[in-house]
């Protein structure tokens, strides 16, 4: 049989463009799936209100990079792009604490806090993880916050994946490749704008497509951007995909009947935890590959996340200038907060906030927002009325981006739901998750009346009853058996051969904090399990 690729991955980010990359190395044949666009410096929108290039929608023709999905327990953001998350998020990269390790569905399944570090240390590498020198407003406003909450010493620059240049030249300069001995494309150092979560346009953000796979693309890997896959099915009656696997593609934004079909040895899915779950359950359920372990969808995690903001309506200080998250706190040993930005003009984000209110969750919650409210605009109507509106909202706001290490999940499950009876999809089960953090609020509420401003509270967590997350994790975890988890220890899936999983959706215990690093450090591991293409032959 002729095979198009030794390997097919489904899916560009930080799980597929590490394996696209290794094995390359190792001498395989690869192609990369990608159901997002090419981004460039030159098409990236210089705003997020140019929402027709921001915002991940195609069924309404918009066709950016952040995808927002809502479900009944969480709204959930993730990225859709050649270079996956990475073109559009804010390229924080931290090391999750050892505890996570001895938690969930992987305990136990190696001697991680011996094995992870080289991991870490080899995406932090290739990633080019620095320590923040760029602190702007935002984050000189977060520290004061922590200050006079007491938690003053917990105050930190982020590690991020940013080219800052060398000490003393100016932002924006030119560099030949400074990471990869000239392998790699030339840079440019951080101006502070800013732009991370909006597409960097300077050249200085470390997005996939200027590392891992810039440099699979450079050793022969074939990227299909803007193709979407519909089946994985194996070949020649093996049931168990001995013999390789017949992928059926379209194009994204082409007509359905316009397909093709590629035949690969092995298959690793990497499009996301959404994504990834997504395509395994219609596979599953429809018959293609039904011995997919029945444990996928479960125990998905969100970091426990809850979004605040404290916005300086007239106080003339820009907020905007720096990097997306140039810094974080810890409030207690359960709670990390980070403090996040927009660039200048990028005020569509307001949209999601409202004055900071407590009360219980649930339908009682809009009666204390309405409290909130009238106290607001009675105590200072003026400020509090600017406050609700969008004009200048990134320039006045930092964003607090909440996330806690305590464990908990929900379900994913693939059906019709009973308000969308044309055709099944990924819709959520379980316990609902908190919808509010309140250490979280109270400090949003020390620090704005310590500073002056005015704290917000997301409206989704209000009106909704449902928190938002930029970290959505699990759903194919990582396990001894197939009845607790869907990969083993080395990221194959239970009950096929020459088929992995690769992304977020291995993640087996809620991190607390940016998964990318530990996907990343993860990928490499998985990877280095895999032979030398010569070896795998003989």
């Amino acid at each position: 049989m002729k095979y198009d690729y030794d390997y097919l991955i489904v899916g560009s980010g930080f799980g597929g463009s590490v394996s696209a990359l290794r094995l390359t190395e190792k001498g395989y044949t690869v192609g990369v799936m990608e159901m997002g666009r090419r981004w460039t410096p030159e098409n990236m929108p210089k705003t997020n209100w140019n929402i027709a290039n921001f915002l991940w929608m195609p069924f309404v023709g918009l066709r950016g990079f952040l995808s927002m999905r809502f479900f009944k327990h969480v709204v959930i953001m993730h990225g859709n792009a050649v270079g996956g998350g990475s073109i559009g998020y804010a390229q924080t990269l931290l090391v999750p604490p050892d505890s996570v390790w001895a938690d969930g569905s992987w305990a136990g399944l190696d001697e991680w806090q011996k094995v992870m570090p080289g991991h870490y240390a080899t995406a932090k590498r290739m990633l080019g993880v620095a320590r923040n020198p760029i602190l702007g407003n935002a984050d000189l406003m977060l520290q004061k916050m922590a200050v006079a909450a007491g938690v003053g010493d917990t105050f930190y620059p982020t590690d991020v994946g940013v080219f800052f240049g060398k000490e003393g030249d100016r932002p924006g300069t030119t560099y030949a490749d400074p990471f990869f001995g000239g392998a790699g494309p030339d840079r440019k150092s951080c101006i502070g704008c800013g732009s991370c979560m909006v597409g960097c346009r300077h050249d200085a953000k470390n997005t996939l497509d200027k590392n891992y796979l810039y440099l699979a693309e450079k050793n022969g890997a074939k990227v299909h951007a803007e193709t979407k896959v519909l089946d994985v099915r194996p070949v020649n009656g093996k049931a168990d995909g001995s013999d390789g696997y017949e992928v059926t593609v379209t194009p994204t934004f082409g007509p359905p009947s316009d397909k093709r079909t590629y035949l690969a040895r092995n298959i690793i899915f990497s499009a996301s935890s959404l994504g990834t779950q997504e395509l395994l359950f219609r596979l599953k359920q429809g018959g293609s590959l039904p011995n997919i372990s029945d444990d996928l969808g479960n125990r998905v995690r969100t970091n426990s996340e809850s979004l605040l903001s404290v916005r300086y309506p007239g106080a003339g200080i820009d907020m905007s200038k720096g990097i997306g998250i140039g810094s974080g706190i810890y409030v207690d040993e359960h709670t990390h907060i980070e403090a996040v930005r927009y660039p200048a003009g990028s005020d569509m984000m307001s949209s999601l906030f409202t004055v900071l209110t407590d009360g219980k969750p649930g339908w009682s919650r809009p009666i204390s927002w309405l409290g909130a409210m009238f106290k607001l605009l009675i105590a200072n109507p003026v400020k509090g009325l600017r406050s609700l509106l969008p004009f200048g909202f990134a320039e006045q706001t930092v964003i607090f981006l909440c996330m806690q290490t305590v464990d908990g999940h929900i379900n994913m499950r693939y059906k019709r739901p009973w308000y969308w009876p044309f055709r099944e999809k990924l819709v959520t089960e379980g316990d609902p998750i908190p919808t509010f953090i309140p250490s979280a609020n109270e400090f949003a509420r020390k620090g704005a009346l310590a500073t002056g401003g005015i704290a917000q509270s997301s409206m989704s967590e209000i009106f909704m009853n449902v928190p938002m997350t930029a970290h959505c994790m699990g759903g194919c975890a990582m396990a001894d058996t197939a009845e607790r988890g869907v990969i083993d220890s080395q990221n194959r899936v239970f009950n096929y051969k020459n088929m992995m999983v690769v992304d977020g959706s291995m993640l087996g215990a809620n991190l607390g904090v940016n998964p990318s690093l530990t996907i990343t450090a993860l990928a490499e591991r998985a990877m280095s399990f895999i032979p030398q293409a010569q070896k795998a032959a003989t």
